[in-house]
Formats: structure tokens, C-alpha cells, sequence
């Protein structure tokens, strides 16, 4: 006999916190969108679930010399908002990009980077863009830069007690685009996801979707052909959006539409 998960609804973020801290087993709940399709298709059997509903001052969306996103800010207010088309315009493009509206009215900014969904579309915008995420604990509160917060297909680098409260993006000039490569419907889960940044003489190029975290080479954005040296470098997985042969080819056309856009 199946027993239902419990239900946390803390009131305030210290609340939360320690309840993390008591239950580290506990499921988060921010939108939920990601977490319900699990539970529904059963590859999740949570004992308890947390949710931050409840929780005020994690919706924010401020500027301070850098984009400051709360953990709870939903997707489509990140795309509407007139602070982040101003300054950061590929960021609120590629949220838009994500799913349909009503997704968007739900999804948030840390629910997105704590699911390490593979084919999730901002996680490598945030990366091209050198955004960090910020993650507290009743034990202090770190900053995670993106590439060493998403380990692998789900699987990310907080530690058990650990809430991501804040993502922050930095500001000054760049420029920036997002290329999504949908194999089916427009609605879709990208086949294949390129980002690419330039801030002054650094060129950040992030390939998503295609591995179980978004792929980045530094060392291969300065190279002749750089289009050319990521699709030999990517082993790309093969499901229902595209075989492994063909993702590889169309990570090389998205790089160089992207590096075309940038220029």
C-alpha cells in the first residue's frame, strides 16, 4: 500500500531552509512543470515535496550593475520584462522560445537550472552568457558559475540541503543570440540549442540538448572553424528528436547561423 508524499509549505525562506536542511530528501516544487511530468510517468516517487509557493522575495527581476533573476521569477516574466529585453534582449528571446505561454505562466528561473533537464533551452543561455546561480543553506550561501552547477542529465552539483535562491547574469556590453533547432513542432523540446556570446574578445559558443549538460569549449571558441571543432568534439545522443549523426550536422549549421548573427 502506496503512501502519499508529504506536504512542506514553509512561509519564508529561513522556514525553507530548514526544512531542507531536516528533510534533504524532500522534492522542490517552484512552477512544478518539470517535476509533475516525472511524477505522472513515475520515473519520480517523492516521499516529501517542499514547495516554495509560499515564499516571498524569490520573484524579483532587478538590475544592479548585473540581472539579478529570483529563483521564483516565471519564465514569461523574464521574457516580458523591459529591463531584461533592454539589457540582456537573447535572454528574454530564448525564455520565450521555451514550450507555449501557458508553461511559461509556471516554469521559473530555478526550477529550470535545479531539474537539469538536458533539453531545456535557458540553461545554455545562461551559460554563454556567464551567469551564476546562487544557492543557500542554513549553513551560508555560495555562488555556483552555470557550467559547474549542471553535472549531467539531471544531476547537479547542490549539495543536499542547498535552495537556489538568485541567478545572476552579468551586465556591459555583449552581444548574443539563440538558435533553436526544432525537428518537430514548434512547440517542441529542441533537437538542437546553440548559444553564443561575445563580450569584448571573448566568445562564449554553448550547444544544448545534444548531451546530458550543455556543451562548452573554450578552447575550441578560438579556434579557425569553430562550428566544425564542436560538431567533432560533441558525442551527441540519439533519441525521438534526431539520431546522434544527425544532431552532429546540425550543431555545425546552428554555429555558424549563430556566429553569422553575431557578426
Amino acid at each position: 500500500m502506496s503512501t502519499e508524499p508529504e506536504w512542506l509549505a514553509p512561509r519564508s525562506l529561513d522556514e525553507a531552509l530548514a526544512l531542507k536542511a531536516e528533510r534533504p530528501d524532500a522534492t522542490v516544487v517552484a512552477g512544478g512543470t518539470f517535476v509533475g511530468i516525472l511524477v505522472n510517468q513515475r520515473l519520480l516517487v517523492p516521499s516529501a515535496f517542499l514547495s516554495l509557493r509560499n515564499v516571498p522575495g524569490l520573484d524579483s527581476v532587478e538590475v544592479n550593475g548585473e540581472l539579478r533573476l529570483g529563483a521564483l521569477t516565471r519564465h514569461r516574466s523574464v521574457e516580458l520584462s523591459p529591463v531584461v529585453r533592454r539589457g540582456w534582449p537573447a535572454l528574454a528571446e530564448t525564455f520565450g522560445l521555451v514550450a507555449s505561454p501557458r508553461v511559461r505562466n509556471q516554469a521559473t528561473v530555478g526550477g529550470v537550472l535545479a531539474d537539469a533537464d538536458y533539453a531545456s533551452d535557458p540553461p545554455s543561455m545562461f551559460l554563454a552568457l556567464g551567469a551564476r546561480a546562487v544557492a543557500r543553506s542554513v549553513r551560508g550561501e555560495r555562488e555556483i558559475p552555470i557550467e559547474e552547477l549542471i553535472l549531467g542529465f539531471y544531476e547537479t552539483s547542490l549539495e543536499p540541503d542547498e535552495l537556489i535562491v538568485e541567478v545572476r547574469v552579468p551586465g556591459g556590453p555583449h552581444r548574443a543570440i539563440y538558435r533553436k533547432f526544432r525537428s518537430r513542432s514548434h512547440e517542441d523540446r529542441p533537437c538542437v540549442g546553440v548559444a553564443a556570446c561575445r563580450r569584448g574578445d571573448e566568445l562564449r559558443v554553448v550547444v544544448g540538448a545534444v548531451a546530458g549538460r550543455p556543451q562548452w569549449f573554450p578552447e575550441l571558441c578560438e579556434s579557425s572553424d569553430v562550428a566544425r571543432a564542436y560538431a567533432a568534439a560533441i558525442d551527441p545522443i540519439s533519441d525521438v528528436s534526431g539520431s546522434s549523426e544527425y544532431r552532429r550536422r546540425v550543431i555545425e549549421v546552428e554555429i555558424l547561423r549563430a556566429l553569422e548573427e553575431l557578426a
